[in-house]
């Protein structure tokens, strides 16, 4: 029988190893003058592990430390307690324990992508710049890249998306929660040859009726400005070459390719409300990682309780 002291020692042990894997390196620089950059990487890289990048671009309004989330606290701003994306991370890196996941966090200084493409006379010059920057300035022998955001953040990956005649065949995901404000049936062809050549490719896209959503009684969007109406497009318009078994579950319709490999989203709106956030507070951004893989849905379901708590600083 161990001793009491043996047993101390063991659960000692136990405990920092759990909190080394737990354990996150913070860096922080600025690139061209106004666009900040956050990286958080696990403390114990293994150089043996297929690194994943994920590039997030945040969503109008928040600074990265309301994205990353915190234990909120009586008089903290309602923004840290809508995105949870650090906490989110931490449960990815759990799910996927033979991977180093790394979470980019890509902010401006006008809090909002859409205005910082508008007023950067070289957003087009500059975000390639960015991502290529990014991906090459990790030191990982095997690495893949992901391009996610929210809200707005999906101008910061269609700026990018438009100056591409291909997609790089090392971006293996790209998501868009509640993003797709810029899709234009231009980009079809874009995706359809990335999704045919690229079979390790996914694609998902999160929505939910802001085409009916009122605030103060008036309307959120224009019937065709939204997130909603540019999804059904983008579905409409790859539907023409991969076909898609819809699914229900809850309030939420799914639209999911044979392969798995493409995702669609759609969160019914039947009292008229805004669930712009909750698509991604709802452990969004968990699913918009692990989709498709073999941890899809596993500890955790997609517009359900925060799957995530216990991660929360």
């Amino acid at each position: 029988m161990l001793k009491a002291t043996t047993i101390l020692i063991l659960l000692l042990y136990a405990c920092l190893a759990a909190h080394a894997q737990d354990s996150t390196v913070i860096t922080r620089f600025t690139m061209h003058d106004d666009v900040f950059i956050t990286i958080d990487q696990p403390a114990n890289m293994n150089p043996r592990n297929e690194t994943i990048i994920i590039l997030y671009a945040l969503p109008n309004g928040n600074t990265t430390a309301q994205t990353m989330g915190k234990q909120m606290q009586p008089g903290d701003d309602w923004h840290y307690n809508i995105q949870h994306i650090a906490a989110q991370t931490k449960f990815v890196r759990h799910a996927l324990p033979a991977q180093n996941i790394i979470t980019i966090y890509l902010e401006n200084k006008y809090k909002s992508w859409p205005a910082w493409r508008q007023k950067s006379s070289d957003a087009a010059t500059f975000i390639p710049h960015i991502i290529d920057s990014l991906y090459s300035m990790i030191p990982a022998k095997r690495k893949v890249l992901y391009l996610n955001g929210h809200s707005g953040g999906g101008s910061f990956i269609f700026g990018y998306l438009k100056t591409q005649t291909s997609i790089p065949a090392f971006i293996k995901r790209i998501s868009f929660l509640d993003s797709e404000y810029g899709y234009d049936s231009s980009l079809a062809t874009l995706f359809k040859q990335w999704l045919l050549h690229n079979t390790k490719a996914y694609l998902s896209v999160f929505a939910y009726n802001d085409s009916i959503a009122l605030y103060n009684g008036k309307p959120v969007v224009s019937a065709t400005g939204g997130t909603w109406y540019r999804s059904k497009l983008m579905l409409k318009d790859l539907s023409e070459n991969i076909p898609f078994q819809e699914t229900q579950t809850d309030s939420v319709t799914a639209y999911i390719s044979k392969d798995k490999r493409v995702q669609f989203f759609f969160k019914q709106n039947l009292d008229r409300g805004i669930y712009h956030t909750q698509q991604v507070e709802r452990n969004g951004f968990i699913h918009s990682v692990l989709c498709g893989t073999s941890q899809d849905s596993k500890g955790y379901k997609y517009y359900d309780t925060a799957a995530y708590r216990k991660w929360i600083k």
